[in-house]
């Protein structure tokens, strides 16, 4: 490709809206512009990336034994709700009437539609598994889309859908997904971890998120070094400590103490460290009920474990606290509390601890389990985020923590959609069954973002050569003045099309400092300097993106060196 005939439209500056490197290189390298928010045009050099993506997504699932489809991205109304989704998705969901006032959804998500085929086409045992596959542009509605598009509202996924006579044949093909998704991420170049995560609002029995790791990363992963453990924080189980809750020392006391209400002021005025202070927070549930939850002062709960044990609730009101505890939010404790009370395991085994008096102004100081607040074992539950240090689940080390890009996820759906859909195969008797079910998705547009926020430096974009716009450019010094220069110029330029490169020429006769600083900052993966300097020696001079200098070669070996690089 020839930059006067291509098009290339780099900024120097990038918009003030975008925060992450990936947001502004995309911006200054002219990868994508922003139409409206969450939705970006992919210019000619980012869907020359994209489409590199989506090829290693479809070459890979194809060697899976993936089957490729295309299902509309608009769905009627009555497939979601016969799910029961339609009311519950929530106002992420996009949705829109016909002329005939029918009213549809722009697809968040396919596993209506592709059940819907599977009860219409699949009858017999014979058929299955099935695992059927799309890549497309998705709509969901986020309350604040940033980031360009890392969280934007329109996106491209890959998503899955496999159907089985049995669980043990959804666990192979869960297997075989997973691996499939490891040498996705792996071709692409990028550093990425699989995690044990939530099913969240899709559902099913188990799954595992795909996380390119990057300090920008939204979700926080927990791993253990010494192990294969990794799982996002949201389910890491955070275990019971190793020893047993040391006995009392101290009597209880009421301390006065005006004004401190938050962890750290209660901390600071006892002169000790948050994890002597036992946080309460009032929480109620679906059914209404108030109930205190109970962590260490140091700790953070973990709203998705708190939901398994209460199911649905919501942090309670000042006057919900008022009515119930006698005080205000700040001097709540467990301590003669006529409501239900939840501890994590960890501040379970707290002891001569600091908690609110139900008094306002007032703590306790002293604070034991058993002497001064009753506490069964049934309401001892895991409710924290993990933290680091904290000991594995597997027993074989201690926890770290990272911070990840979702670019993945699989789950077991198991019948959770074939049952409210009735998707039924014929078994070998004869007998109608419900299919098994699993899902897998990759955020192909995504991954764009998420491998820029790996791969950059000040100068631009670093992509690894199998995602890069063009693995190798000339950038010819002089070349409307140089005959020299412009004969060789092209005559590489066609050696190196002839041996299936991707190559751009950078035509423009442009400075030699915007030419490089347009060719660094769009991600081309090597660069070969043509001037009639080096020309006189029969050399040019090649340089890798992330080379930290250039180096003289002859000119009759760039295309063998071009081809070793790559």
């Amino acid at each position: 490709m020839r930059v006067s005939r291509f098009f290339i439209s780099t900024l120097k500056e990038a918009p003030s809206e975008a925060e992450l490197p990936s947001h502004r290189l995309m911006l200054r390298a002219g990868y994508i512009r922003k139409l409206a928010s969450g939705l970006y045009t992919w210019m000619p050099l980012g869907l020359r990336v994209l489409r590199k993506v989506e090829s290693v997504v479809r070459e890979e699932m194809d060697r899976s034994g993936g089957i490729e489809l295309l299902m509309p991205a608009v769905q009627p109304a009555e497939l979601w709700q016969e799910t029961g989704r339609w009311e519950v998705f929530g106002p992420q969901m996009l949705k829109i009437k016909d002329r005939h006032d029918n009213q549809f959804c722009f697809g968040p998500t396919h596993e209506e539609v592709i059940t819907d085929i599977a009860r219409r086409e699949v009858k017999s045992y014979r058929q299955l598994p099935l695992n059927f596959y799309q890549i497309q542009t998705k709509f969901r509605d986020e309350v604040r889309p940033r980031f360009g598009v890392m969280r934007a509202r329109e996106f491209v996924m890959k998503d899955a859908y496999s159907f089985h006579s049995s669980f043990e044949s959804l666990e192979q093909t869960y297997r075989v997904m997973y691996e499939t998704y490891a040498r996705i991420f792996t071709r692409l170049g990028l550093q990425f971890r699989a995690v044990a995560a939530d099913t969240g609002a899709i559902g099913g029995s188990g799954s595992h998120e795909f996380h390119v790791l990057a300090d920008s990363g939204e979700d926080a992963l927990a791993f253990c070094p010494e192990s294969d453990y990794a799982a996002n924080v949201e389910l890491a189980e955070a275990v019971a400590p190793a020893k047993t809750r040391a006995p009392a020392t101290h009597e209880m006391q009421k301390v006065i103490t005006p004004g401190q209400k938050t962890i750290e002021e209660v901390a600071a005025f006892f002169s000790t460290g948050a994890q002597n202070v036992l946080k309460a927070i009032a929480v109620v549930n679906h059914e209404g009920e108030f109930v205190l939850l109970l962590l260490r002062g140091d700790h953070q709960l973990n709203e998705i474990k708190a939901s398994k044990v209460l199911g649905e609730f919501r942090f309670a009101s000042e006057d919900e606290v008022h009515r119930n505890m006698n005080c205000r939010t700040g001097y709540i404790g467990p301590v003669n509390a006529k409501v239900r009370v939840l501890a994590d395991r960890t501040a379970a085994a707290m002891s001569d601890f600091i908690c609110g008096a139900n008094d306002d102004g007032f703590h306790l100081s002293g604070v034991n389990f058993g002497r001064d607040v009753q506490l069964d074992e049934a309401n001892v539950h895991d409710l924290r985020n993990v933290v680091t240090g904290d000991a594995s689940p597997d027993g074989k080390g201690i926890l770290e923590l990272c911070r990840g890009i979702e670019v993945g996820h699989i789950f077991q759906l198991r019948t959770k959609y074939s049952e409210a859909l009735n998707a039924t195969y014929l078994d070998e008797n004869g007998k109608a069954q419900v299919m098994e079910m699993g899902c897998y998705g990759i955020g192909v547009s995504r991954i764009v973002a998420a491998a820029i926020e790996q791969n950059f430096d000040e100068r631009g974009i670093t992509l690894p050569a199998g995602m890069a716009p063009f693995q190798v450019a000339i950038a010819p010094i002089g070349f409307k003045k140089s005959e020299a220069v412009r004969n060789a110029a092209e005559q590489l330029y066609a050696e190196l099309a002839a041996a299936g490169i991707e190559v751009l020429l950078d035509d423009r006769d442009e400075r030699p400092g915007v030419m490089f600083a347009d060719l660094e900052l769009i991600g081309v993966a090597h660069r070969i300097v043509i001037g009639d300097r080096g020309l006189k020696e029969g050399n040019v001079e090649y340089q890798g993106r992330r080379d930290p200098a250039a180096q003289v070669i002859p000119l009759s070996d760039v295309v063998k060196l071009v081809q070793s690089k790559l």
